[in-house]
């Protein structure tokens, strides 16, 4: 079956989202119409690979579950004009270390690396890790490390960084778990490659995310892998 990349767009004038309100929206999916932010379309966790380098671009779309096509629009030329893509940020690695030869791509590698060390908020890191294993007490230790690392990074506007993450609402540390789950234990992410839309992906999956966040919960066990339906 061919895929179908969602595409996502840089906009040219200040917007919000039209579902959380957050913005000025640097991308952002237009749906009915409406903005929406990569966190509210659940591409959130992507990272932003540029255009230019032809073999790392093939590479990490290969190996990336879920990815979108950025595009801008260019007055001048009156068309949208290809900016990147947002890919999974392990496929990324995955593709600069089988680049590892390219003295740019290991440079490339570096300056990621460290950029993603200098938004790491220790203090706010652990404790939400913390929490989550309070509530989640069957939660694996290393994926709860997993969660609070990626909704703390600073700057990312995740749920680890917003007032309710910081005093740790238990609806904004379940949302942060809740979104982890569906993306790494459901087959979320392969229906909206399959153009399946997102609000009908969500309610496909709703069922499996219970399943494990119910075994987290309970000590009912470890989550199953993704699947593949």
């Amino acid at each position: 079956m061919d895929l179908v990349a969602p595409v996502v767009v840089e906009p040219l004038r200040r917007r919000r989202c039209s579902e959380c309100g957050q913005g000025p929206l640097e991308r952002m999916i237009v749906e009915f119409d409406a903005p929406v932010c990569l966190h509210c379309a659940d591409l959130g966790h992507l990272v932003f690979l540029r255009r230019g380098d032809t073999a790392l671009t093939r590479r990490a779309r290969e190996n990336s579950e879920l990815w979108a096509v950025v595009v801008r629009h260019n007055r001048r030329r009156t068309r949208y004009e290809r900016q990147g893509l947002l890919v999974e940020e392990t496929a990324l690695a995955e593709a600069e270390r089988s680049c590892l030869a390219d003295a740019e791509a290991r440079s490339r590698r570096r300056a990621r690396d460290a950029v993603r060390r200098a938004a790491l908020d220790a203090g706010v890191t652990e404790t939400l890790r913390a929490e989550i294993l309070r509530l989640f007490p069957s939660c694996p230790a290393d994926r709860a490390t997993e969660i609070a690392v990626h909704a703390s990074a600073k700057g990312s506007g995740r749920v680890g960084r917003t007032a309710a993450g910081r005093s740790l609402d238990r609806g904004a540390v379940s949302a942060a778990v809740r979104a982890s789950v569906r993306h790494v234990d459901t087959p979320y992410d392969t229906l909206l490659m399959r153009g399946v839309p997102r609000h009908q992906a969500r309610t496909r999956v709703a069922p499996a995310i219970e399943a494990v966040l119910r075994a987290w919960r309970r000590g009912g066990g470890c989550a199953p892998g993704r699947g593949h339906g």
